[in-house]
C-alpha cells in the first residue's frame, strides 16, 4: 500500500511517499517549515502545500505532536492551544480533501522501529523517545503499542517538566554542549528506567543522528540505540498506522 506519510514537528513538516509493506520511501523527502504560530488555520495551509507538492490524491498519514483521545487532541502540545479538542483527521480531510489517518508522532516513530528497525523482534518493554522541539515517547510490550503516552512530561526533582529541561530545543536555546546536555538526559533516562524497566530504549528525532556525541553521559542498565530510520521514522510509522497494521 502506498501512503503519503507526513511527520509534523515543532520546526518542520516533512513528507514522503511510503510503501507501508516494506517501510521503503518511494520518493525524496520534502520539508516545509512549521508555520508560526502553528494554529489549525495556518498549519492546514502548509499541509495542503505538501500534499500538492506530491500531487497526491490517495491516503495521507500524519504523525502529530499531541496526545489523542478518540481522534481529538487532548492538548495543543508544542503547536498551538487552538488544537485542543480538534479531531485532526476530520479537519484535514474537510480542508484538503484526502482521507487522513492521524496518530501521535512518537507513536508513529515507534511503529517504524518495531516493524522495520531497532525494535524488530525484540521482546519485553521497548521505549521510543524522540528528542526534538519536545520529548515524545512511545511504549511497546512484546510489539504491542500503548498509545498516547507522554513521558516527556514527567517532572525533575526541581519540579520542572523534563521536556522543558532536556529537549533538543532546550540544548539549542541554552547553547549546551553535547556533554552537558547528556548529563541532563542522564537524569531523564534514569527516571524513565526506574518507572518502566525497559529492555531497550530507542532514540528518535533529529538527535538520533548525533547519539554518539552524548550517549556516554547516560548511565542506565538498558541499552540505548539510535532509531534505524533516524529522522524518517515518523514518516514511515504514520504510513504503517494508515495501513491498519497497528493503531
Amino acid at each position: 500500500m502506498q501512503v503519503l506519510g507526513i511527520d509534523i514537528g515543532g520546526s518542520g513538516v516533512k513528507g514522503a511517499i511510503v510503501d507501508s509493506t516494506s517501510g521503503e520511501l518511494l520518493s525524496d523527502r520534502f520539508r516545509l517549515s512549521t508555520p508560526k504560530p502553528a494554529s489549525p488555520e495556518n498549519l492546514v495551509k502548509t499541509m495542503a502545500q505538501l500534499v500538492a507538492h506530491f500531487d497526491w490524491r490517495g491516503k495521507v498519514a500524519c504523525g502529530f505532536p499531541t496526545p489523542f483521545h478518540n481522534g481529538k487532541c487532548i492538548t495543543g502540545g508544542n503547536l498551538h492551544k487552538k488544537w485542543k479538542g480538534v479531531h485532526v483527521a476530520d479537519f484535514f480531510k474537510k480542508e484538503i480533501g484526502n482521507d487522513f489517518t492521524v496518530v501521535n508522532d512518537a507513536d508513529a516513530a515507534g511503529l517504524a522501529e518495531i516493524y522495520f528497525g531497532a525494535g524488530k523482534d525484540v521482546s519485553g518493554t521497548i521505549i521510543m523517545v524522540t528528542l526534538g522541539t519536545g520529548i515524545g515517547s512511545a511504549v511497546f510490550l512484546d510489539g504491542k503499542l500503548l498509545p498516547n503516552t507522554e513521558f516527556g512530561h514527567v517532572y525533575t526533582d526541581k519540579g520542572i517538566v523534563f521536556e522543558k529541561y532536556a529537549a533538543d530545543s532546550i540544548r539549542k536555546k541554552e547553547n549546551l554542549s553535547r556533554r552537558d546536555w547528556g548529563k541532563r538526559l542522564n537524569k531523564y533516562f534514569q527516571h524513565i528506567e526506574m518507572l518502566l524497566s525497559p529492555n531497550i530504549i530507542i532514540i528518535g528525532g533529529g538527535a538520533s543522528k548525533k547519539l554518539e556525541k552524548f550517549v556516554d553521559q547516560i548511565k542506565i542498565t538498558a541499552p540505548i540505540v539510535a532509531a534505524t530510520a533516524q529522522n524518517e521514522a515518523g514518516i514511515i510509522g504514520a504510513a504503517l498506522a494508515a495501513s491498519n497494521q497497528q493503531l
